[in-house]
């Protein structure tokens, strides 16, 4: 069995269990998806599918990526990704893969998008330094302070925490629970809140550490 599937999150909002507990959660339009490609371990050196998520205009799409499409004749897809699978002859290049195959409420999964952009950010918001005193007359207040050393090494070492662009980098939340599967509406509920801004590309995958 596919150990994924790409999404679209949609947004956050909650929903109340048997117990009456109220619970926040991550709205994704999981799938349908697309097999567009078998990877098998004889050809390529490791076994996966490539999938194709949310639908894209023929015409903005070129011939050769276009004549890669056309071996599954389910159109054009915005989204291309490689997700694992136990056992590739499970599938065949067309097939679709929806929410309800893959997850069940219960199932405890990884998440990963693409967090928000915040920019050029300082220290103190992208690191959480404390910064300088904030008395009148202190001349040191949001500044990342020394850097570096003086005769030895006489270099700045590197990952160094310093000012630079926040956000807009890959990121994996793990061991989320799922606590609702709409088949009929390719939703999943995910609890909590996962990387991304609203419409953005989510991939949901089976856990890799139990917790």
């Amino acid at each position: 069995m596919i150990q994924g599937i790409l999404g679209k999150k949609l947004g956050m909002t909650q929903v109340f269990i048997a117990d009456g507990r109220r619970i926040p959660v991550t709205v994704v339009e999981a799938g349908p998806c697309t097999v567009l490609q078998k990877k098998t371990e004889s050809i390529d050196g490791y076994n996966a599918l490539q999938v194709g998520f949310s639908e894209k205009k023929t015409h903005r799409v070129n011939k050769p990526m276009m004549g890669h499409f056309k071996k599954a004749d389910q159109g054009a897809f915005a989204c291309l990704r490689e997700l694992d699978v136990e056992n590739v002859d499970d599938y065949q290049v067309g097939d679709q893969i929806t929410c309800g195959a893959v997850f069940k409420a219960g199932d405890i999964v990884d998440v990963t998008g693409t967090s928000k952009g915040k920019g050029f950010q300082g220290v103190i918001k992208r690191w959480g330094f404390s910064g300088g005193r904030a008395t009148h007359g202190s001349h040191f207040h949001r500044a990342p302070g020394s850097i570096g050393m003086s005769a030895w090494p006489a270099r700045v070492h590197k990952g160094k925490k310093m000012p630079g662009q926040m956000g807009n980098a890959q990121v994996t939340l793990q061991n989320l629970e799922i606590v609702e599967v709409r088949p009929e509406q390719n939703i999943i509920l995910v609890k909590g809140a996962i990387p991304g801004a609203n419409q953005g590309l989510v991939v949901i995958r089976k856990c890799i550490k139990s917790k």
